[in-house]
């Protein structure tokens, strides 16, 4: 040893001069790490890279580095950083420090002031006074504060919300948000939509989020396969204050994820499952126990969810759901008996392909007395709607003011008849695609509505065939305001004088694609309208003129705000005049594709009583240029124009325009 120390370089142990100037320094020499190719007794090796490293002929220092140090020693640090841009800065450094941040967990950071440790409630009041008092310094100063993430929307409730889609949804950037948004409270609304191909939201960023944003409330997952029971499972142990959960295409989530936010998030008030092939029975189960704030359910295409999840769900939260959509599930008659007997806070019921149910379900749901608080139903392609069925649930739902049914091909017009007059308070009927219901029973719908029915729509229901009745026929007028009739071939001049008699206080009309009807069957309900019309579309009427099209423009003109004739290819510029010169509070006009020419724009732009807010020349090739001046007269309130398709129009106008009119929204 004493030869180690007393050389001067003048032997082959090294080529050159002594190392240390004092020989002796024993502890510099026994100090380097064991990458320094010298003797020196065993010890325990070093966790930190030595300083020093032979270069050919001579040391070279290495620069120091936080880097060096291992994940437990960052950890330490990072747990006892206090301020947001403190962690925002550090988050940037490299991913590593990023990954290290968004780890920790809200009960994991350090928080100290002075001697004295301050409380969570302390520390978040103390947060909120320092963010507003940095927030008015730099306001008097006329700095915009300083944000830690990038596109965060305010929403209404007041926290932060963030919507990721396609190539946007990554982990690193989920990691960011949650280290970014920590300082502020924390994110509140999360929607991930997909996700990258290469780089994906998996469980690490899911893992971040619910270490990062302990106030998260909604969060919605559609078509994110990578993410698995244990992403959720970490959210319900870390987001206590989770209100709504929407799992889309969640082939990875099963039920344990569920009952893992059953158990841990008591405010969840709104789920919604749709194609999670492993989400079954026992997650509805675990819901129904745990959620006592539960107030919307949706589950759509779950293979594994049958009679037993849904007989579970509504025997033990049936007296809070009050919002239930049930859609493509392979459930029976059985389901729908458990939601007649336990949905006695049920209002909204939606109830969509499902094959299964038979007429019996219906009746006996009807007959179980529990619906007595349901508002509004709506059946779609449900076998199992029948006269006695429908009438049923009539009986059974006294409070029952709103119903759609659609694709109901055993619903007849006795079974519409009889399920009218057993709603005591129906409001607003839909019926879509029922093509067994003829004109006997859309007329004896009205008659027998005993004055309660306000909304009525009628759509794609091809049995409808024009009837005239004769003048013998008596009926009180109906409460009828706003009509609805679509797409319906049989519908033509004969039903609409029969209407004219009933509907005396029609308020908003629709009548869409129906070839059939001409102006001697119009005309004589426009006039008959007692209370003035206020929204009117005739879209598709192919065989209107102007002759009623001005009738309403001059009968109506004080009241009408509304009015589409878009496809009646009969409409001239004489509407327009007439438009101009009687509607005072129209702010919505559609004449596309219609025989309007420059004349008619220009008397719209002269009428100073018009404010008009939105109008469509889509399609109209008798209009030229000389519109554009016309319509520049209406810039003031103009915020939406369509002129596309207007052959007649050049580029170059058009973009003259669009820098004028730079608050109205253009479409050419």
């Amino acid at each position: 040893m004493s030869e180690v120390f007393d050389f001067s370089g003048n032997k082959d142990f090294f080529p050159g001069g002594s190392i240390y100037p004092n020989p002796k320094e024993s502890s510099l020499f026994l100090s380097l790490g064991p990458n320094v190719d010298v003797f020196f007794p065993p010890s325990k090796r070093s966790r930190v890279n030595a300083p020093y490293v032979f270069s050919g002929e001579k040391f070279e220092r290495k620069q120091p580095s936080i880097e060096v140090l291992p994940d437990e020693c960052l950890f330490e640090v990072f747990r006892r950083l206090y301020g947001g841009q403190e962690k925002s800065a550090c988050a940037c450094v490299s991913k590593r420090w990023l990954t290290l941040l968004s780890s920790i967990r809200s009960d994991e950071v350090c928080i100290k002031e002075g001697p004295k440790s301050l409380e969570p409630e302390e520390y978040e009041a103390k947060k909120t006074m320092d963010c507003n008092q940095k927030g008015e310094m730099a306001n008097s100063k006329g700095i915009k504060p300083d944000l830690e993430a990038e596109d965060l929307d305010i929403v209404e409730d007041g926290y932060l919300s963030r919507c990721l889609e396609g190539k946007k949804a990554t982990d690193v950037r989920l990691a960011a948000i949650a280290v970014g948004t920590g300082s502020r409270g924390g994110l509140g609304k999360l929607s991930i939509r997909g996700s990258n191909a290469r780089r994906g939201v998996t469980n690490f960023g899911i893992k971040a989020i619910a270490h990062g944003c302990p106030s998260l409330r909604v969060l919605s997952l559609w078509n994110t396969s990578a993410i698995s029971d244990e992403g959720l499972i970490e959210i319900a142990s870390g987001c206590h204050r989770l209100e709504k959960l929407d799992l889309s295409h969640c082939n990875a989530v099963t039920d344990k994820a569920l009952l893992a936010i059953a158990k841990n998030c008591p405010n969840l008030t709104s789920l919604t499952i749709e194609s999670c092939p492993n989400i079954g029975n026992g997650s509805l189960e675990a819901v129904g126990h745990y959620c006592s704030s539960l107030k919307s359910v949706t589950i759509k295409n779950c293979s594994l969810v049958g009679d037993h999840g849904i007989a579970s769900l509504f025997s033990k939260a049936g007296n809070v759901l009050a919002k239930v959509r049930l859609e493509s599930l392979n459930i029976s008659d059985v389901s729908l008996a458990v939601i007649g007997r336990y949905g006695n806070a049920l209002t909204d019921l939606a109830l969509i392909g499902l094959q299964n149910v038979n007429e019996r379900g219906f009746w006996v749901m009807g007959n179980c007395q529990g619906l007595l608080n349901l508002r509004s139903i709506l059946v779609t392609a449900c076998q199992g709607v029948t006269d006695v069925g429908l009438e049923a649930v009539g009986k059974g739902s006294p409070n029952l003011k709103r119903v759609c049914l659609k694709k109901c091909a055993f619903l007849s017009d006795n079974g519409l008849v009889s399920f009218v007059k057993a709603a005591a308070s129906l409001e607003i009927f839909q019926l879509d695609e029922c093509h067994r219901i003829t004109q006997s029973g859309f007329f004896g719908m009205l008659i027998n509505s005993c004055g309660k029915l306000k909304a009525l729509a009628l759509a794609n229901c091809f049995g409808i065939k024009d009837l005239v009745f004769g003048s013998h026929f008596r009926a009180l007028p109906s409460s009828i305001r706003s009509l609805a009739v679509r797409n319906c071939p049989g519908f033509g001049d004969g039903s609409l004088s029969t209407l004219a008699k009933l509907c005396p206080n029609l308020v908003h009309l629709e009548l869409s694609t129906l070839g059939g009807i001409t102006d001697e069957g119009l005309l004589p309900l426009v006039e008959s309208s007692e209370a003035g019309l206020v929204k009117v579309n005739l879209s598709g009427c192919v065989n209107l003129t102007d002759k009623v099209t001005a009738a309403i423009a001059k009968l109506h003109g004080c009241t009408l705000e509304e009015l589409n004739l878009d496809g009646c290819k009969c409409v001239t510029d004489a509407t327009l005049f007439a438009i101009a010169e009687h509607c005072s509070l129209l702010s919505e006009l559609d004449v596309s594709k219609s025989r309007i020419t420059d004349a008619g724009t220009a008397a719209l732009a002269g009428a100073d009583q018009l404010c008009l807010r939105i109008l469509s020349l889509s399609g109209c090739n008798l209009v030229s240029n000389r519109s554009l001046l016309s319509v520049e007269k209406l810039g003031q309130t103009l915020m939406g124009l369509n002129i596309q398709r207007c052959y007649g129009v050049k580029s170059d106008a058009l973009d003259l325009l669009a820098e004028r009119l730079w608050r109205c929204d253009i479409l050419f």
